[in-house]
């Protein structure tokens, strides 16, 4: 099994009837993960990455699903462990059921319906997308009241994913801005591809970054109508603009990596934060959010901050621990459909793409 790492937080007291616990599974793509959350509040986080897709540049879908039968059933022991508690003390077992890999969420969708057979509690569904926003209502601790109010928007950022959602409540979410092409994550990747820096590409353009001067090039920004994002006109624009520099200097990428690295994401990030400004003034909202696994970004989380100063936002940045797939996303949002009795049966199938 791959290296696995956990996050605890909260001290789980005897179990009270009143009390409701939710086992989280989160299979979508490459990380298996199972979080347990009692009354909102965060007992443990256990996520299993495959090491195995680093070298071939990219999730291999049947090695992604492979890995997760071998690693769901000491993720959730261990996510039981951490929590403290036994499993005759769960109330239900939340699941994401997409969207994803196929293969990988048939795993996490099978595991849930057995374990809820066996242990003859209620299964609730979940959307992967619809989970990222709601990780920011994740409690620390009981006394944990940093939540967004309602309405806000939320900027959803992945390798898959570029959102501007409007969040009314819990379970009422609409998409008013999204990307055209590729996603701002898959930027970052393919840009840090071409440049021949490795696999995942984004968390080492960030390293990268924080050494290189962000105005030392400019690459070229879209002019998309209304809220939408489009970045395939960035990415090309980058590859020909190495292409023409290599002509002259073959080492020219290994020279200015940094400055490189760094002027791409102040591209990327200026992008993401133009439209959402624009969303915040005309909508007239204040509070704003982040989440996705390019929230994990130190450029974007920076811009938060400095647009919060600038404007007024209250800005809600997630914990890293939940800016990549997790299961306390799942658990917590599988939390909010408990209290409405929103379960599904056991005919229910996974599905690999689905909006919010």
């Amino acid at each position: 099994m791959d290296e696995i790492t956990t996050h605890q937080m909260g001290n789980p007291s005897d179990a009270i009837d009143c009390m409701i616990t939710i086992l989280g599974i989160e299979s979508s793509c490459d990380d298996t993960s199972a979080a347990v959350i009692r009354d909102g509040v965060i007992l443990s986080n256990v996520i299993a990455g495959q090491a195995v897709h680093e070298r071939y540049g990219g999730v291999v879908p049947e090695l992604a699903s492979r890995a997760h039968q071998q690693n769901i059933i000491p993720v959730v022991h261990d996510a039981l462990k951490q929590a403290g508690i036994d499993k005759s003390e769960l109330s239900a077992i939340a699941f994401t059921r997409g969207p994803g890999l196929l293969g990988s969420l048939l795993v996490g969708t099978s595991f849930a319906k057995g374990f809820s057979s066996a242990l003859n509690i209620p299964m609730i569904d979940v959307n992967h997308l619809q989970a990222h926003v709601l990780a920011h209502f994740i409690k620390e601790d009981e006394n944990d009241t940093n939540q967004p109010t309602f309405p806000f928007l939320c900027l959803l950022v992945s390798g898959g994913n570029s959102q501007i959602i409007l969040v009314k409540s819990h379970d009422e979410m609409e998409i008013i801005g999204q990307t055209i092409d590729d996603a701002a994550g898959e930027a970052f990747d393919k840009c840090a591809k071409v440049m021949g820096l490795g696999y995942p590409g984004g968390p080492i353009v960030d390293k990268l970054a924080k050494l290189g001067n962000p105005d030392r090039f400019k690459f070229s920004k879209p002019n998309i109508a209304g809220y939408d994002y489009s970045f395939s006109g960035l990415k090309t624009s980058f590859l020909y603009f190495l292409r023409d520099e290599l002509k002259t200097d073959a080492d020219f990428i290994e020279k200015n990596k940094e400055d490189l690295c760094a002027s791409l994401q102040k591209t990327i990030v200026d992008i993401l934060m133009n439209k959402l400004y624009h969303a915040a003034k005309d909508l007239k909202i204040k509070e704003v959010a982040v989440a996705g696994g390019v929230s994990a970004n130190s450029g974007l989380r920076t811009a938060f901050e400095e647009y919060s100063r600038r404007y007024g936002w209250k800005i809600h940045i997630p914990k890293f621990a939940y800016t990549t797939d997790n299961a306390a996303m799942v658990a917590i949002s599988g939390y909010y459909k408990y209290l409405k009795d929103e379960f599904c049966e056991y005919d229910v199938a996974p599905y690999a793409r689905v909006e919010i």
